[in-house]
């Protein structure tokens, strides 16, 4: 056993060696090494910038709501309020959806807008390729430096004649097979290591969650080492470094270029979602068929009158204690956030079926894998923004529902036609917008390990394959 471990360690060393002699390939290395170094810190200045940007951007619109002067409270309904999304912290290392989704949400009554402001919309193209961050390096940029290192580790050695010298000196093709791995898990550790160390540091900070960051980089050591894992596959099939080298490129091609950009166009393919106009549409009408109240002869309010008279016990909407506009402007409210809601509870379970037939692709590409289980433990996932709209649905209905009923109690009913107005001191007595991020491990613990599953059983799986091409070698040479 240990002049077995001997010869290992040794086909390590010597593929180490002859590594470090590769020019090219240490320039590459030291090339990536920086990229992520710098990414990281770009990253992090970015987020501090555009978190302190928003942190502004909220103080000044909250000052300009409460700077507002004595007003009708249901003018101030339709003043509203700007809400700016707060970024997470490991939003520096994976964005996710972030550039896509929008960042501020305009809270006014009778409606619910989305976010707005997206970096897509205000940028290039470039965008939509890949920002330069981390995650994008780890996972598009690191496969490639990894498939270039690894893909003659076996093929040359055929090449050049030296397997088969190996071979008669009594190397058998296990211990070759698990040398080159070991030395590519090398490999793998030190291009790993600069994130590695970025995130150990931002941890240690207080920057970074530990238990999300340290199953971040489980993650990707996973997926790097089913890079390194395969191309080593490939060079022991494939007789010549060039032909190997030509599928692992075309590999990395279908897997990282291709998969990511096909696959959400397929799911928007199969899972249809309507547009925002015809969103517009189908609840304008939905409207008119619940009720309409600025139209006095209405059904529904017409009811909902008599129900209110009968309540308070009096003849008249001019006998009640409380203005009559004001109860109308709150039954509205309910009605039409129940109605917007519904459709907004659709458009997240469409988006769901579509991120769910895109997650299943998973099991074909760990890519997909790695970079659904990042987004997730990042909290910069779709799932994450619509917590973000559900949160600020949930305050838009408070903040407007506090605004019609000091329109029902602080201003006289007998009033109701003059132009009464309240003091602007209850303004700021109206509650404000704070963000509660989920606990990640807690919302998403399903889907982070159905993640790390996938990323497992593709390692387990490309390892059982380098055995069966060890054993067919071995075969061939007797």
């Amino acid at each position: 056993m240990s002049a077995r471990r001997t010869r290992v360690f040794r086909v390590a060393a010597e593929e180490w060696r002859a590594l470090a002699r590769n020019r090219v390939a240490m320039i590459a290395s030291v090339t990536l090494a920086a990229l992520l170094v710098t990414s990281a810190l770009l990253g992090v200045e970015q987020r501090d910038a555009t978190q302190a940007a928003r942190a502004r951007y909220q103080a000044t619109a909250d000052e300009a709501f409460d700077a507002q002067p004595d007003r009708h409270p249901h003018r101030m309904v339709h003043y509203g309020q700007f809400v700016f999304r707060p970024l997470s912290a490991l939003a520096f290392f994976d964005p996710g959806v972030e550039g896509f989704t929008g960042n501020t949400v305009f809270l006014e009554g009778h409606r619910q807008n989305s976010a707005n402001f997206s970096e897509a919309r205000q940028s290039s193209l470039l965008l939509r390729f890949g920002q330069l961050t981390p995650a994008f390096v780890l996972q598009t940029l690191a496969p490639l430096l990894i498939v270039f290192l690894a893909f003659g580790a076996v093929a040359r050695e055929r090449e050049q004649g030296t397997l088969r010298l190996l071979l008669a000196q009594g190397l058998r093709p296990s211990e070759l097979a698990l040398g080159k791995l070991g030395a590519h898990a090398g490999v793998v550790a030190a291009i790993a290591a600069p994130a590695l160390l970025v995130l150990a540091a931002a941890g240690l900070a207080g920057w970074v969650p530990p238990m999300p960051g340290l199953l971040l980089m489980s993650g990707y050591l996973l997926y790097l080492s089913i890079w390194a894992v395969g191309a080593l596959l490939v060079s022991l099939w494939v007789r010549r470094a060039r032909d190997a080298m030509l599928v692992l490129v075309a590999v990395w091609m279908g897997v990282v270029i291709l998969a990511p950009r096909l696959l959400p166009e397929l799911a928007v393919a199969r899972v249809p979602t309507p547009t925002r106009i015809e969103t517009d549409v189908a609840i304008h009408q939905e409207l008119k068929r619940l009720g309409d109240s600025h139209d006095p002869d209405d059904p529904y309010f017409s009811a909902f009158k008599a129900k209110t008279l009968a309540r308070y016990g009096v003849d008249s909407v001019e006998a009640l204690p409380v203005q009559w506009a004001g109860l109308v402007a709150m039954e509205g409210e309910r009605m039409t956030s129940g109605l917007f809601d519904r459709h907004a509870r659709d458009a997240f379970a469409r988006e769901a079926e579509q991120n769910q037939l895109v997650r299943r692709f998973g099991v074909l590409s760990p890519l997909i894998a790695v970079r659904q289980l990042s987004m997730s433990l990042a909290a910069t996932d779709t799932e994450s923004h619509q917590d973000f709209l559900e949160q600020v649905e949930r305050h838009r209905y408070a903040f407007v529902q506090a605004l019609n009923l000091l329109q029902v109690t602080k201003i006289p009913n007998q009033n109701a036609g003059a132009d009464p107005r309240i003091a602007a001191a209850h303004w700021k007595t109206l509650p404000g917008f704070t963000y509660r991020p989920p606990d990640v491990l807690q919302r998403a613990g399903d889907r982070i390990q159905a993640n790390l599953l996938v990323l497992g059983c593709w390692l387990v799986a490309l390892l059982v394959g380098c055995g069966l091409a060890a054993r067919r070698l071995e075969e061939a040479s007797r």
